[in-house]
């Protein structure tokens, strides 16, 4: 629904200080064509009751330098909420899931399971998408109103990545295409998809193909280049929680959404990623979902999590007008940042708060779109923050200090 901006008065509260610390996440080691999916517990956060207005994060070597995305490909990263016993040991008895006696925190997104359950993450275009919330809007984390007793709130960064140096093709390895990868010989009787069911041997590509220590097809000659220790370097800014700030709820919307109903209940079966087919039937492959929204609210912020490829994503309301398009930005030189042909960024939505509102049990539309032509491992995540309330206007305390 969309609504006229004049309808709410404008904020016109105090402006807090922002506070911004940036972090290193410990080192994990890559080699040519190597791939890496590690989960990295208890990293650095800030503490206290806070509204979190940002998190980005980018790939960076020992030396603190941006790695260029056709060296090394990154998949994602992502960062989740989890609540652990004080003094709980990270030496797994099960290696398989070394946080199990953990809870986790998911988003208010409706995926199945524990499938995209994350409160920040992106991929290639982490550099130059933008996360940052508006005023007076902002993540609240901390509340010890929302920590179970005896519990502590802390976070995780899930990553993977591809090492591209020597591979025999880029592209084939960042898209996972199983046929390029050195797989076991009974990879398709052992690997489970996201169903839990083995996969087909029709697999041809996505996630599966790219499971960590499986390597990508390298040129002769180039198994003997030097490894490296590469981290996430990821940037938080925030502001200490008070009367003033908004919240808001994240969503994250799957175009792969095999939404059905059994009764009145509604079942999501998000496929996380999906293949665009090699002979499309016309210039462009859109894929699309139809996600009724249990709670809504005020439309703050917009963007889409895409690969390669890319040419939109788009959210609809259940009137059909369009809510939000992200497109990507390609990359056209060398630098971290602007590698060309990769998608170096998506644009984002910012609507004017009270413009846009969804309502409860709205049934909104995610379409994704790409260029035809054999795609593996595609991906179209719509990410969006929605606020319950919008501000007021409210008298400016006299002892409140302004931005720095």
């Amino acid at each position: 629904m969309v609504l006229s901006s004049t309808t709410y008065s404008v904020y016109q509260g105090p402006k807090i200080p922002i506070k911004s610390a940036t972090f290193v996440s410990e080192k994990f080691e890559v080699g040519p064509g190597s791939i890496v999916q590690k989960t990295l517990v208890d990293i650095k956060f800030p503490k206290g009751h806070i509204g979190v207005k940002s998190f980005d994060g980018e790939l960076v070597d020992e030396e603190g330098n941006s790695v260029p995305l056709y060296e090394t490909y990154l998949h994602h990263w992502f960062a989740l909420k989890y609540f652990e016993k004080p003094n709980m040991s990270h030496q797994p008895k099960d290696p398989h899931n070394p946080l199990k006696d953990s809870i986790f925190k998911r988003n208010d997104g409706k995926c199945n399971s524990f499938i995209l359950p994350y409160h920040w993450g992106l991929g290639t275009d982490s550099r130059g998408t933008s996360s940052k919330l508006p005023d007076p809007f902002a993540v609240e984390q901390g509340n010890p109103a929302n920590i179970p007793p005896g519990y502590e709130e802390k976070w995780l960064l899930n990553i993977m990545t591809i090492d591209t140096r020597g591979a025999k093709n880029k592209k084939a390895c960042t898209e996972c295409r199983c046929d390029h990868f050195n797989l076991p010989k009974d990879f398709y009787n052992f690997t489970m998809g996201i169903d839990g069911k083995r996969i087909s041997p029709e697999y041809k590509g996505g996630i599966f193909c790219c499971q960590d220590g499986l390597q990508c097809k390298l040129k002769k000659g180039t198994h003997e280049a030097p490894t490296r220790r590469l981290s996430i370097r990821y940037k938080i800014t925030w502001v200490d929680w008070d009367e003033y700030l908004v919240p808001v709820k994240f969503y994250i919307l799957d175009s792969t959404d095999r939404v059905r109903r059994n009764g009145t209940e509604i079942i999501h079966d998000c496929q996380v990623e999906y293949t665009v087919p090699k002979n499309g039937s016309s210039d462009y492959h859109v894929q699309k979902a139809n996600i009724p929204m249990e709670k809504g609210g005020y439309l703050i912020y917009g963007t889409t999590h895409m690969h390669a490829g890319a040419v939109n994503a788009t959210l609809y309301g259940q009137d059909g007008k369009t809510l939000c398009t992200s497109t990507p930005k390609y990359g056209k030189g060398r630098e971290p940042g602007n590698e060309k042909g990769y998608n170096v960024g998506m644009s984002v939505c910012y609507p004017k708060p009270g413009s846009i509102k969804i309502n409860d049990g709205e049934t909104l539309t995610v379409e994704s779109r790409y260029k035809s032509g054999l795609l593996t491992g595609a991906m179209g995540q719509i990410y969006i923050y929605l606020a319950e309330k919008l501000p007021q206007e409210r008298t400016t305390p006299q002892n409140i200090s302004s931005f720095a």
